[in-house]
C-alpha cells in the first residue's frame, strides 16, 4: 500500500499544507479552553461584563480564524487525494492494458473492475481523511494533555492515564480489522462477478429459465458477503462504545477530583471548565480517530489489491523487430506448436502448418478442438508453451507488440464494438482513416449499404455492444474494422457465422480483389463457409487431423467426411 504514496510526489506542496493548515486550526482550538477559563474566573465571577464581551469577540475571530484554516486544509487535503486517484486509476489502467491474455485471466475481470473503481475509491478516501485528521487528532489529543498540566497538574494526570488506554483500543479494533476488509473485497469481487455474468447471460437464463436458479446462487453469495461485513462491523462497532465508556469514566473522576481541588483552593472554577473542555476535546478527536482508522484499515486492504495488480508482471518481454524478412514465402508458420490453458490438458499438441502470402486458409474442427486458440497465438495474445509461431519468417516473440499487430486485422469470434459513431468505431482499426477509406472498408465487408441506410451514415451512432444492430450488421462491421488497416494477415474468427452463404461469398470474394491482397485465416465451424479457401486445414483435440483442399480431405480425412455428412443432414450442401 505505503508504495501508492509515490503518486503524491506531485502534490507535495498541498500534501504538506493540508496539515500545516490542520495544524493552526488545532493551535486555535487548544487556546479556546483557556479563553473560557479566564472568561469565567475574571469575568462572570466578577460580573465584568467589558471583560465578558471583549473575550467573546476573541472566542468569535478564533472561531472565524480555526474555520478559514480549516477550509484551507479540506481544499488541500481534496486536491492532494483526487490527483493522486487520478494519476494512479490512470496508470493502473494503462498496466491493464499491457497484461497479457493469460495475466488477465488469472486476475479476473471483476478484480479489475473493482480495482479500478471501489478501490481506487476507498484509497482516495484515505488519503483525503489521512491529511486531515491523522495528524490532527493525536496533536489534538496530546495538545490537551498538555494543556491539562498547565491548568491543573494533578487532575491532568487523569488524562495521561486515559489517553494510553484508548489508544489500545483503538489500534487493537484496527489490527484485527484490516485481514477481514480484504475478505469482505474478495466477497465483493466474487458477487460482482456473479451479476456480470447474470446481466451478460440473461436472454439464456431465460430461455432456460434458470431465473430461481441464479438468484438463489446470487443469494448464497451474497448473505456470504453480507455475514463478513456484519462480523467486521460488530468489530468496528465496539470501538466507539468503548472509547466513549472509557472517556466519560475519565470525565467523572476528572469532575470528582475538581471539585476537591476547588473546594481547597487549587483549582478555579475556570480551571475545571478549561479541564472539561480539554477532555471533551480529546474525546471528539478520538471518535474521529476511531472512523479514520477503519477508513485506513479498508483504505489499505484496497491499496494492497491495487498493488497486487501493479506489480503483475506482464508475462511477455516483446522484442525489438519491426519488419519481417521478405524472402520468406509464407506469412505464417506454425512450427511444432502445443499450448495449454494453466496446468490443464494440452489444448493445442504439435501443430506444423503454414499459409503462403496471399493465401486464404480455412480453419474447421469440432467446438474445443484449439481453432480459436490457434488464430490467438498469431498476434501473440498468447505464447506458445513448446514450439515456434513465425510471422514473415520472423518468431513473434522477436516483434515489438505494434509492429506484430499492425500486420495482423483480428476479427473476433465475439463481436466487439463500441457505444460511438460507426466511423469511430471503424477508426479503432486505423486511428487515421479518412472517409474514403471507411468506406471502401464497408465495401468490402459489404456494410456499405447497410451504413447509408441508417440515419447519419458514418455519424449512426452504436449502442453498446451493438445493441441496436442485427447480428450480420455487427459482423460486417467488425470486419470492415479489421480491413481499414489494409492488413497483411486477416484472421476472421468465425466471424461469418450470423451472415447467410451469399452474403459471406461476397465478402470472400471482396477480399480476393483487394489492392492490398491479405493472406486470410478463415476460422468456422460450417464447411460451407470456407469454400472460397485455397486450402482447409482441420483440427481434432488440438490436433491437426488433415489438410488440403475440400474434395481432397473429404476422401482421406475422416474427420472432415464426418463433418459434412453431418452438415449434409442439416441441410448443407458438401
Amino acid at each position: 500500500m505505503f508504495r501508492l504514496l509515490r503518486y503524491l510526489k506531485h502534490y507535495r506542496k498541498e500534501t504538506v499544507l493540508a496539515p500545516v493548515f490542520k495544524l493552526i486550526e488545532v493551535l486555535f482550538e487548544l487556546t479556546v479552553p483557556l479563553i473560557v477559563a479566564r472568561l469565567i474566573d475574571n469575568g462572570i465571577e466578577k460580573n465584568d461584563m467589558p471583560y465578558i464581551l471583549y473575550m467573546c469577540g476573541l472566542l468569535a475571530a478564533f472561531a472565524l480564524l480555526g474555520l478559514t484554516a480549516a477550509l484551507f486544509a479540506q481544499y488541500f487535503a481534496s486536491k492532494a487525494a483526487v490527483g493522486f486517484a487520478a494519476r494512479l486509476r490512470h496508470d493502473l489502467f494503462a498496466h491493464i492494458g499491457t497484461l497479457s491474455y493469460a495475466d488477465g485471466d488469472a486476475l479476473g475481470t471483476s478484480t479489475l473492475i473493482t480495482a479500478l473503481t471501489g478501490d481506487i475509491q476507498q484509497v482516495q478516501t484515505g488519503i483525503n481523511l489521512t491529511l486531515r485528521l491523522l495528524l490532527r487528532s493525536p496533536l489534538v489529543v496530546f495538545g490537551a494533555v498538555a494543556m491539562a498540566f498547565t491548568v491543573d497538574s494533578r487532575a491532568a494526570l487523569i488524562f495521561a492515564a486515559a489517553v494510553p488506554l484508548l489508544a489500545a483500543v483503538i489500534f487493537a479494533v484496527m489490527l484485527s480489522g484490516i485481514p477481514l476488509y480484504k475478505k469482505v473485497q474478495q466477497g465483493l469481487d466474487s458477487l460482482l462477478a456473479k451479476t456480470r455474468d447474470n446481466l451478460k447471460g440473461t436472454r439464456v437464463i431465460r430461455a432456460f429459465v434458470k431465473e430461481r436458479d441464479e438468484t438463489a446462487e446470487f443469494s448464497e453469495k451474497n448473505d456470504a458477503l453480507a455475514a463478513l461485513q456484519i462480523k467486521v462491523g460488530r468489530i468496528a462497532a465496539v470501538l466507539n462504545p468503548a472509547t466513549l465508556f472509557l472517556i466519560n469514566a475519565a470525565v467523572v473522576l476528572l469532575i470528582y477530583t475538581g471539585a476537591w481541588r476547588v473546594e481547597s483552593g487549587a483549582l478555579t472554577k475556570g480551571g475545571v471548565a478549561a479541564l472539561y473542555n480539554y477532555m471533551s476535546q480529546i474525546l471528539a478527536e478520538l471518535i474521529k480517530l476511531a472512523s479514520l482508522m477503519i477508513t485506513v484499515s479498508r483504505s489499505i486492504a484496497c491499496g494492497n489489491r491495487i498493488e497486487g495488480i501493479l506489480d503483475t508482471k506482464p508475462a511477455f518481454v516483446y522484442g525489438e523487430k519491426t519488419e519481417g524478412e521478405n524472402t520468406s514465402a509464407y506469412a505464417v508458420e506454425f512450427r511444432e506448436v502445443s499450448f495449454a490453458y494453466g496446468a490443464g490438458k494440452p489444448t493445442l499438441e504439435g501443430i506444423t502448418l503454414s499459409l503462403r502470402r496471399g493465401e486464404t486458409l480455412g480453419l474447421i474442427g469440432a467446438t474445443g478442438s484449439g481453432k480459436t486458440t490457434l488464430a490467438n497465438l498469431i498476434p501473440r495474445f498468447y505464447d506458445a508453451a513448446d514450439g515456434t509461431v513465425l510471422v514473415d519468417g520472423v518468431d513473434v516473440r522477436e516483434y515489438r507488440a505494434e509492429a506484430l499487430r499492425q500486420k495482423i486485422g483480428f476479427v473476433p469470434q465475439r463481436t466487439a464494438l463500441f457505444h460511438a459513431t460507426v466511423r469511430k468505431n471503424i477508426q479503432m482499426g486505423l486511428p487515421d482513416a479518412n472517409d474514403s477509406e471507411i468506406w471502401e472498408a464497408l465495401r468490402l465487408a459489404r456494410a456499405d449499404d447497410m451504413v447509408r441506410e441508417k440515419e447519419g451514415g458514418l455519424d449512426f451512432v452504436i449502442e453498446q455492444d451493438g445493441r441496436n444492430l442485427s447480428g450480420g450488421q455487427r459482423q460486417r462491421l467488425c470486419i470492415a474494422r479489421a480491413l481499414v488497416r489494409k492488413p497483411e494477415i486477416l484472421i476472421v474468427d468465425d466471424a461469418t457465422s450470423a451472415l447467410d452463404y451469399r452474403t459471406a461469398k461476397q465478402v470472400l470474394t471482396a477480399l480476393e480483389t483487394a489492392d492490398f491482397a491479405p493472406t486470410v485465416l478463415l476460422i468456422s465451424q460450417r464447411v460451407s463457409a470456407l469454400r472460397g479457401a485455397n486450402r482447409i486445414a482441420v483440427l481434432e483435440e488440438g490436433k491437426l487431423a488433415g489438410v488440403g483442399t475440400e474434395r481432397t480431405l473429404f476422401e482421406t480425412c475422416g474427420v472432415f467426411r464426418e463433418i459434412c455428412l453431418s452438415q449434409n443432414a442439416g441441410g448443407e450442401k458438401a
